[in-house]
């Protein structure tokens, strides 16, 4: 397309998002890569969320999370889901819509190994989205798992990742006098062809 110039330009939507969130790296105060995740329920009823991305794959971008937690077990129903990444300091965001699957294996384990203590120990504390009487009886639950669990905790058999493989990618940018630059990335299936097409404001 003769005018998807300057940040908008290239053949790969991954290549255009990861380029994206680095200079969101250096100008955003906190939480460059948060998302809002959208999924919906059995009922049909929308949810959102924020949350963690934490990898832009060549071919997906993957978040992590309690398999027991609402957004997970709506993940699960419907095998779908959405997410807007927003930049207040670049004035850009970044929009995804697509088939979502577990990831479940070696690279969530890498991934729950690098955190903190703290977070491990909190990962097999929290029943995620449950009622919950009271911060102290939180509290008092991850301390008993960093007795139960030690100082090298395995990654909860709960917890872990979704891909979102998407279906459809959008990238918007401020413009002056509100008419902003879109272009959406577009496909029936993940193993089709992106159709590339401007989009008015």
């Amino acid at each position: 397309m003769s005018d998807r110039t300057g940040i908008f330009a290239g053949d790969d939507p991954f290549e255009i998002t990861r380029a994206w969130l680095a200079e969101a790296e250096r100008s955003e105060p906190n939480d460059s890569n948060a998302i809002a995740l959208s999924t919906v329920d059995a009922s049909g009823m929308p949810n959102a969320r924020m949350v963690l991305l934490k990898e832009v794959e060549d071919a997906a971008f993957v978040f992590y999370t309690n398999y027991g937690s609402a957004k997970a077990r709506e993940i699960e129903q419907g095998g779908k889901a959405a997410f807007v990444m927003h930049w207040k300091s670049l004035r850009r965001q970044v929009r995804v819509r697509g088939l979502v699957e577990r990831e479940d294996g070696e690279q969530a384990d890498a991934y729950y190994e690098s955190r903190s203590l703290k977070s491990r120990l909190g990962a097999w504390a929290s029943d995620q989205s449950q009622p919950l009487d009271s911060r102290a009886s939180l509290v008092a639950k991850a301390a008993k798992m960093s007795t139960k669990h030690g100082l090298n905790p395995k990654r909860p058999p709960f917890w872990g990742g979704y891909r979102i493989t998407p279906t459809e990618i959008e990238f918007w940018a401020d413009g002056a006098f509100r008419l902003h630059d879109r272009f959406v990335w577009r496909r029936a299936t993940p193993s089709d062809a992106w159709e590339i097409i401007r989009l008015n404001p």
